[in-house]
């Protein structure tokens, strides 16, 4: 009888469940869980902060690596290793913060070798979503040779696994953020310099002196408009995420006046070509990169608490789900 953090419209909207395996979903692929990953839009689902979860109950965790225990589905079997991110999992769909959980298989792709576990879920969305900015920013021309990079919301997940991506590339990566408690760390990332991220949103104008080739910006908001307004002749920006607000206060000026691109990047719906795409290129990532991130695991009963801490602004790195902990 799996263990479960269920999401239901009261207050507080979180509790830990015990079901039965009839309760799940009657989907394809049964897995048994081995990790999930806490990102922002499950913290904000969590704690009720944003209105992420568009039905109740509704188990919460939008990432998810595990192994197959049972499939109707002739793409997996028994004992295979699979990674579900994206398609509304967590929001529409039960999700990963479960010990077993079913899923459509069309959202599955393989865990490749030599990936383990702990790494896919170390990566999980934040990490599948850096590596296709990258692919994105590559594909639109950007080069290490174009200048300096910027990454904002840098010690979050998916910034410090931008930061890894583009210096392990050959950029000059600039890390915007909050916590000059984390230099030293951004830094080991492979941050060349550090940007106050007050100092960055201080005076934003409509164009300001062009000073990075581009960026990955996870904050939005006033950022992504400072970041546009600075950015280089036919420079690319790939817009990533929204901690900071959905709006942008911006004009067209620096896509008019310097050809800047701003990339969409899209985590949820990618069809299974490019998904397996990224996550083979990231499995081929050295160890030492993923000893790099600073990691803290917990079970479900902590999640409460530690969503709580990522909306205040008070984690860092990635936060593992070992569900059977």
């Amino acid at each position: 009888m799996p263990r479960v953090l269920m999401l239901r419209d009261d207050t507080p909207p979180a509790r830990i469940e015990t079901l039965d395996d009839n309760d799940l979903p009657q989907l394809g692929v049964t897995l048994d869980i081995d990790f999930s990953t806490l990102n922002y839009k499950d913290a904000l689902a969590i704690t009720g902060a944003g209105k992420i979860v568009r039905n109740f109950p509704m188990v919460g965790g939008i990432d998810a690596v595990g192994t197959v225990a049972h499939s109707n589905d002739a793409r997996y079997a028994s004992g295979q290793r699979v990674i579900v991110t994206g398609w509304g999992v967590g929001e529409r769909y039960w999700g990963g913060f479960a010990e077993r959980q079913r899923f459509d298989p069309d959202w599955l792709v393989p865990c490749p070798d030599p990936l383990s576990p702990r790494q896919a879920m170390l990566l999980g969305t934040a990490g599948f979503t850096a590596m296709l900015a990258l692919i994105r920013l590559e594909k639109a021309g950007l080069t290490p040779s174009a200048g300096p990079i910027v990454v904002t919301g840098a010690t979050g997940g998916v910034g410090c696994w931008a930061i890894q991506l583009l210096a392990q590339q050959g950029f000059e990566v600039h890390a915007v953020t909050g916590k000059p408690d984390k230099a030293q760390w951004l830094k080991t990332l492979g941050a060349h310099t550090l940007i106050d991220r007050h100092e960055f949103i201080a005076k934003v104008r409509a164009l300001d002196k062009a000073q990075w080739a581009g960026g990955v910006d996870n904050v939005g908001s006033s950022t992504l408009a400072a970041l546009l307004s600075r950015t280089q002749d036919n420079g690319c920006v790939a817009a990533v995420g929204l901690a900071g607000g959905m709006d942008l206060p911006t004009s067209v000026a620096p896509f008019i006046l310097r050809g800047v691109s701003l990339l969409g990047v899209n985590s949820v719906t990618v069809p299974y070509a490019p998904r397996l795409e990224a996550w083979e290129r990231l499995a081929t990532l050295p160890e030492a990169m993923f000893e790099a991130i600073e990691t803290e695991t917990i079970g479900l009963d902590a999640l409460p608490d530690k969503a709580r801490a990522m909306v205040d602004g008070k984690t860092h790195g990635k936060v593992l789900i070992d569900p059977h902990r």
